[in-house]
């Protein structure tokens, strides 16, 4: 009898007997397709991911390295333009060599010619400097807005990739440890598939990182951005001011080529009687201030004259938006040679209303003329004035209380307008501020 029918409850070849010791061949088949679908599904899932992130990286690449060549095309214009700016600089530099050693010399009318026509040039050459200021600026903030789309690209592929690292570590998630160890061949598949998670996992990181790196740099590129648009609207302020000089620098020298006539000989008794007008004006203030602070002594309005108030503070008696043309004892002062300059000088427009710059007592009133110089004096407290020159209208009157911000007439200088006077570079308001009746700068007391 062969072996097998020794074993009791065994028959040759007995299936069903087989099958209890063993699972099904059916089982095996099953295991096998579960775990290559597994696989495929992994591979087809990575595949998909690395497609897409291909064709948008490519794209993205392509977009990304037409922009950095725009952008170091800015960077080339903007460093050619700041060496051209150096360059006219030095020659304004040496305009300025010359204005200084013709000051150093006699005052004569060919020297004074010589002064406004370098001072023309220097100024006409600050004029091109700032164009090309302006520029450069606008070549900052073109490259400045394309590095911003750059970044703001870079942060978007960042934010993809975050996505699809978010999505593969939520699918390697939705398994235990066992479901993996029972879908892989061997432990070392095993062990390569946690690998694999966990460098999902640092990637996801890693890419973090520079997503909160990049934001910030972005921040950083706006607040850049922000600082060169405003540079940009000061130096358009800055062009007008210099082109609003330049007209005023042909001016005076048009009114001192007419009112010398080319003549050494004019020029010689013009600057006499200049210098002689001049000191009357300053006597004259100097002397009526005296006289009407001893009046208010003795007529006993002490009272009104202490409703001035304690400290002084003054304001701007007009905007000085557009710039200051002359400062106190300016060294580029067009009439230097005549007089130190007592004041400030404002830009202003025409008949543009002048006030107050604190509570006074009207003091003087020289009404405008033409041909003479015209202004109101304002007596304050502890010991201060203020004088308001090249008024065009007046509408206060001597012996006059007036208050902080009241509007006593409106601004002139234009040449050959009332109130102007002989010597005057274009539309503006002279202000000054003395102490105990001598000029000090306005400046020290304006806020």
């Amino acid at each position: 009898m062969p072996f097998f029918k020794k074993i009791k409850g065994i028959k040759p070849f007995d299936i069903s007997a087989r099958s209890e010791m063993n699972p099904p061949a059916g089982g095996f088949i099953s295991l096998s397709r579960l775990i290559i679908k597994n696989k495929l599904l992994k591979i087809g899932f990575l595949l998909i991911v690395f497609v897409f992130s291909f064709i948008f990286l490519t794209k993205a690449n392509l977009l990304v390295q037409a922009q950095e060549e725009t952008i170091d095309e800015l960077n080339r214009k903007i460093e050619s333009q700041q060496k051209k700016i150096e360059e006219l600089k030095r020659k304004a530099a040496s305009f300025a060599e010359v204005i200084k050693q013709k000051q150093s010399e006699a005052v004569t009318l060919a020297n004074e010619l010589a002064i406004l026509d370098n001072r023309i040039a220097q100024t006409q050459i600050d004029i091109e400097v700032t164009n090309k200021e302006i520029n450069k600026v606008k070549d900052k903030i073109k490259a400045k807005e394309l590095e911003i789309n750059l970044k703001e690209k870079e942060i978007e592929k960042l934010k993809i990739q975050i996505a699809e690292f978010i999505r593969l570590i939520y699918r390697n998630d939705q398994r235990s440890y066992l479901e993996i160890l029972f879908l892989n061949n061997s432990f070392s598949e095993f062990f390569n598939e946690i690998n694999f998670s966990k460098e999902i996992q640092g990637s996801l990181q890693q890419t973090l990182d520079e997503l909160q790196d990049l934001k910030y740099k972005l921040e950083q590129d706006k607040t850049e951005l922000i600082r060169n648009k405003k540079d940009l609207e000061d130096l358009k302020t800055k062009l007008n001011q210099e082109k609003t000089q330049l007209d005023e620098q042909k001016q005076v020298k048009e009114l001192l080529l007419s009112e010398t006539k080319s003549s050494e000989r004019r020029f010689v008794d013009l600057l006499g009687q200049a210098k002689l007008e001049q000191q009357a004006v300053n006597a004259e203030i100097v002397s009526l201030e005296k006289k009407v602070r001893e009046k208010l002594e003795e007529q006993k309005r002490k009272d009104l004259y202490q409703k001035l108030g304690g400290q002084v503070n003054l304001s701007w008696p007009i905007s000085s938006s557009r710039g200051i043309s002359a400062i106190f004892h300016d060294p580029d002062y067009p009439f230097r040679y005549l007089f130190e300059h007592p004041g400030v000088d404002i830009r202003a427009p025409q008949r543009t209303q002048v006030r107050a710059a604190t509570d006074g007592y009207v003091g003087s009133v020289r009404k405008p003329l033409i041909g003479k110089y015209s202004y109101v004096m304002i007596i304050h407290n502890d010991g201060i004035s203020t004088v308001y020159g090249h008024l065009s209208s007046i509408i206060v009157e001597e012996d006059q209380f007036v208050a902080k911000g009241q509007v006593i007439g409106l601004s002139g200088a234009t040449p050959g307008t009332p109130g102007a006077g002989r010597f005057t570079t274009g539309p503006h308001l002279h202000f000054e501020v003395r102490l105990n009746g001598i000029p000090v700068d306005p400046l020290s007391y304006l806020p």
